[in-house]
Order: structure tokens, then C-alpha cells, then sequence
């Protein structure tokens, strides 16, 4: 595996290609008729987030792991090669459902506690006021009960749970604390947690609807602690490193889930009025050690070995691509090509596009950091103006501006700088090189930086 760091970008190319071209891979072709968003009606939005996926633990990206669900929706839909996110949970979530990056809430890390101001407009608020019905299933960590919950911020219905990582069959967070809820209110459920929140998501689904609907299904897995049913397990014998096979066995787990919820898209026949979209929430994270601090059912169970996000460089928690570089793809069959998208676009891009397609104009400045990438997805354009993006966690801060990417550790104010089309693995700091470069891009990251401490109006 380790051979695949020393490919240059051209090479890298090559060999995407060539695996790009089993799957129907490519630049812009087909698109949708022009207008074609005009005639449709508000579409129904299924957003599935998967929690800890790295960059190679997806079958079309050449893993071991099988995702036959998962490949067939890429397959026929529009690859993300450049799909970014925050380097943890709460703060891609944050930035999902506010079009803003988190770091202007003083979101840096997992939080708990309130996260949003009372004014902000978040996502199913803004569709819930233009006739949608909101729905969630799944893993919620932007907010504490009982005040800080799901339908607090906008979702008509609540199902999951409210913190961070679970035991995926006692639901209790690593404290011991219970943390499973149906429409906010603290329930016991008996299952395994994959299964649980597709359940939902299908009855969801199979309910009856006269409005459209914003589905957010958010799993619990891969992250640890990871314990999965032998049918799943028994798929991966031949990896060796047990926490591995567990990792492996819950992507798989997730996958067959993710089948059985387009199932009752198709059942129902909703899907050809659904715009799907899968992501992760940040790269795969390398290991857990630390497991005397969780106390629930797993506790004693190592996870020595989780995600995998070769050939990028770096983890879940790092500003590297790995950390923030993640699996994504769009779906809506019969208004949506099959191909790939490898301009950049980040996860504060969907509340502007999903705003659009759900035809809500806010009456004012929701002073997003996102963009409307609808065009981009669609093959509407190729050509989109240089676009800037920005990092911030408890360690270090990062700006992409075209292909120069600059990191600073917060720490010690020490510079990382590199061109990504040259350098797609960050093998290479240009920093000393380019010393100018990055006192023009420090220049830039401060001026962005700067907004966190603005009051959003």
C-alpha cells in the first residue's frame, strides 16, 4: 500500500482513470436538460452521512471493504473527487446545517452544550418554511437536552441519538449515559444501532406524504466502539487485525442499510423525485487506545486498527487531506449524469444548493461560506471562479486557495505549505521555498479568521 504515496499527480491521474473507467467515470457529459430544476418540483432530499468513513474504506475507491449499494449509487450518479469537510463530527455537522464554517460559531472540535445563536437559520428550518417536512435519524452531537435538540433547530421528527461515539447495542455514550431519543424525548430501544436508524429511515420514507421531504440519516458507524453480528464478520476472515474486521464488517452493515432505504425509495415511488447525497463526516481515524475511559459494554475491546485514507496523507483531527478529504457522491436518476466532479467543493456548500433546489430565498444575508454548487453538478458549468477554503481546529488552521494549500499549527505558528495538483499526497513542503506564497496566504487566513469573531446577523 505504501507504494501508492510515491505516485506523482500525473501518474495518480492515470490510475484513477483507468479504475474511473469502470465506473463510468469522466468530465461532464449528458447532464440534465436545460431548465430541467425549473419544471421539477420541490425535490425530496435524502442526506446520509457516514461517521469516520476514511478515503479508502469504500469499494469504489479500490478497498477491500465490499459496498455493493453504495458503488452501484456512485456508478450512477456524480463522483466527488474533491469532496471536503471539517477534520471532526460536530464541526462538519454544524457546517452542513448552517452553510457557514463552523469555526464562526466557536466550533472547533466535538462540542457539546449550545452551539447556534437563537436567530440562526438552520437548514430543515429554512425547507420546514418552505413546505417541506423534516426528518432525522441517526447520530444528532450539535447540542445537549433537553434544551439543544433536534426539533429545536427545525426538524419535525427526531430519531437516534444525542452525543458522539455509542455502543452500538446499550446506545449509551462512553460516559454510561443513555443517549437514545424518538422526537426528542429519551427512549429505550433494544438493537443493534445500523439497524436502528434505518428502521427509521425507511418508515420515514413509507409514511405518507403530501408534503416533500429533507431526510438526514446520520450513522454511528465506523467509529468506535465497533461490535458487529457474524453475518457481517464473517464476510472479512481474512483480515487479519481484529478492529479492522470490525470496521470493515460495520461499512458493510451500513451499506446493506443504505440498500434497503433506496428500496423503499423505489417501493414507494419516490425515488425518481429524491436527490440522494452521501458523505462522511471526515477522514478515517487511525486507532483508539484509550479505552478505559469508555464505559460502556466494549470497554475492554482495542481498536488498533480503524480507518484507512491512503493515499492521502493524514487522519481524522488533521487539516492534512486525509483528515478532510472525504467519499461523496450525488444521486437522482433521470436528472443527474453518471460521472465525476473534481472541482473542489466543501460541506457548507449544500445549505445554499439544497436552499435552491427547494426553491427558498432567505429574506435576507445568511452570510453563508458556502456555494451553490448545483451548477457544477448538473454540467451546467465547468468553469467556476477560484475558490477559497478555510480550516480551524483546536491545533492548527488551513486555507486553500487554487491548488496552494497553507498550514499552521496554532501551537507554534510553524508553516506547511503545498501545491495539491503537483502534490496531491502533501509529500512535499514548499513552505521555505515559497516564502512570499505563504505570507500572501498567513495574509488571507487572517483576514478570513478574522469573520469568526463577527456577530451573524
Amino acid at each position: 500500500m505504501s507504494n501508492l504515496r510515491t505516485l506523482n499527480r500525473r501518474e495518480f491521474m492515470r490510475v484513477f482513470a483507468a479504475g474511473a473507467a469502470g465506473l463510468g467515470l469522466g468530465g461532464c457529459h449528458g447532464g440534465i436538460t436545460k431548465g430541467a430544476v425549473e419544471q421539477q418540483n420541490q425535490p425530496n432530499i435524502v442526506f446520509i452521512i457516514a461517521d469516520d468513513l476514511g478515503w479508502r474504506d469504500i469499494g469504489y475507491q479500490g478497498s477491500e471493504i465490499r459496498t455493493p449499494n453504495l458503488d452501484r449509487l456512485a456508478k450512477e450518479g456524480r463522483i466527488f473527487d474533491q469532496h471536503y469537510v471539517m477534520p471532526t463530527c460536530t464541526p462538519t455537522r454544524v457546517g452542513l446545517l448552517s452553510g457557514r464554517y463552523p469555526s464562526r460559531f466557536g466550533v472547533l472540535s466535538p462540542a457539546y452544550g449550545k452551539i447556534y445563536d437563537d436567530d440562526i437559520l438552520t437548514l430543515p428550518e429554512a425547507l420546514k418554511r418552505n413546505g417541506y417536512t423534516t426528518h432525522i435519524s441517526g447520530k444528532w452531537h450539535m447540542g445537549s437536552p433537553p434544551d439543544f435538540t433536534p426539533m429545536k433547530y427545525g426538524f419535525t421528527s427526531s430519531y437516534g441519538y444525542f452525543a458522539g461515539q455509542i455502543d452500538p447495542y446499550t446506545h449509551h455514550y462512553k460516559t454510561g449515559e443513555n443517549s437514545w431519543h424518538r422526537n426528542d424525548n429519551y427512549l429505550d430501544e433494544t438493537g443493534h444501532a445500523t439497524d436502528l436508524i434505518t428502521n427509521d429511515a425507511v418508515r420515514v420514507i413509507k409514511s405518507r406524504h403530501t408534503q416533500p421531504f429533507f431526510l438526514y440519516i446520520a450513522y454511528s458507524v465506523p467509529h468506535y466502539p465497533l461490535k458487529e453480528p457474524e453475518k457481517w464478520l464473517a464476510m472479512y476472515t481474512k483480515i487479519k487485525e481484529e478492529s479492522r474486521r470490525w470496521f470493515a464488517a460495520s461499512v458493510t452493515h451500513m451499506d446493506e442499510g443504505i440498500g434497503r432505504i433506496v428500496n423503499a425509495l423505489d417501493q414507494t415511488g419516490l425515488r425518481k423525485d429524491t436527490l440522494l447525497v452521501f458523505v462522511s463526516d471526515n477522514g478515517g481515524q487511525k486507532s483508539w487506545h484509550s479505552d478505559t475511559e469508555y464505559k460502556g459494554r466494549y470497554a475492554s475491546l482495542p481498536h488498533t486498527v480503524l480507518g484507512n485514507n491512503l493515499p492521502l496523507r493524514g487522519w481524522k483531527g488533521d487539516c492534512y487531506e486525509g483528515g478532510i478529504r472525504v467519499p461523496g457522491f450525488v444521486n437522482w436518476p433521470q436528472t443527474i449524469s453518471s460521472g465525476k466532479i473534481e472541482i473542489p467543493v466543501h460541506i457548507v456548500d449544500w445549505m445554499p444548493t439544497l436552499c435552491r433546489l427547494a426553491f427558498f430565498e432567505p429574506k435576507h444575508s445568511l452570510q453563508w461560506d458556502g456555494q451553490d454548487i448545483w451548477p457544477i453538478i448538473t454540467c451546467e458549468t465547468t468553469q467556476v471562479s477560484e475558490r477559497i477554503l478555510y480550516w480551524k481546529t483546536p491545533s492548527a488552521s488551513a486555507v486553500r486557495q487554487g491548488d496552494w494549500k497553507l498550514i499552521i499549527s496554532r501551537k507554534n505558528d510553524h508553516s506547511e505549505l503545498f501545491n495539491l495538483m503537483n502534490d496531491p499526497y502533501e509529500m512535499n513542503d514548499l513552505a521555505d521555498q515559497e516564502s512570499k506564497r505563504v505570507s500572501e496566504l498567513k495574509a488571507l487566513l487572517k483576514q478570513i479568521a478574522n469573520r469568526d469573531r463577527e456577530r451573524i446577523s
